[in-house]
């Protein structure tokens, strides 16, 4: 999908304080991953092109699909795709920074399972939080540890108000996107 970088880059750009670290009363802000993909979904939504016969989902869940076995049900954060057509542009996962190995370990299988089943053609880990840049080398050492993982890009979200970035690929080589 043409422009699609662009489009997330200004997406994540206007996710505000409130959605990024969520405030508590009585307590200090925490990071919810929930809050900041409902609204990255709105602000990428909001300046989705009419020109693309892509749509973006949240958490599609994937149980009884074809492509996928009954004991695997993955759930995306978020799809590009077109219903129904099997023409698979995007697969994205995000987590907040600091999420436990397991958690990355599952993220990038889930993502692994739908280039290798569904065809997505791009594969986007998006970590949030002010120590994103932190996570880089665990989701690499996570990534190392998967066989025929296919190319993941990763992008980090270290500031609200402020856009994403392409860090790197959690394993493979740099690909164009």
């Amino acid at each position: 999908m043409e422009g699609f970088t662009e489009i997330l880059q200004a997406a994540t750009a206007a996710v505000q304080t409130e959605y990024f670290l969520l405030p508590l009363h009585g307590a200090d802000p925490i990071y919810r991953e929930r809050v900041y993909c409902y609204e990255l979904y709105h602000q990428l939504r909001s300046r989705w092109p009419e020109n693309t016969h892509y749509r973006l989902n949240g958490e599609v869940d994937k149980r009884n699909h074809p492509y996928f076995h009954d004991e695997e049900q993955p759930k995306p954060d978020l799809l590009v795709h077109e219903p129904g057509a099997g023409d698979n542009f995007a697969a994205i996962e995000v987590k907040a920074a600091g999420a436990a190995n397991q958690k990355i370990t599952k993220d990038l299988t889930t993502l692994s399972l739908f280039a290798q089943r569904a065809g997505y053609r791009r594969l986007i880990y998006l970590i949030y939080g002010a120590a994103a840049e932190h996570d880089v080398a665990r989701v690499r050492a996570c990534a190392a540890q998967q066989e025929s993982l296919p190319l993941i890009e990763l992008w980090l979200h270290t500031t609200p108000a402020q856009m994403a970035y392409r860090a790197t690929q959690p394993a493979g080589r740099e690909r164009e996107g």
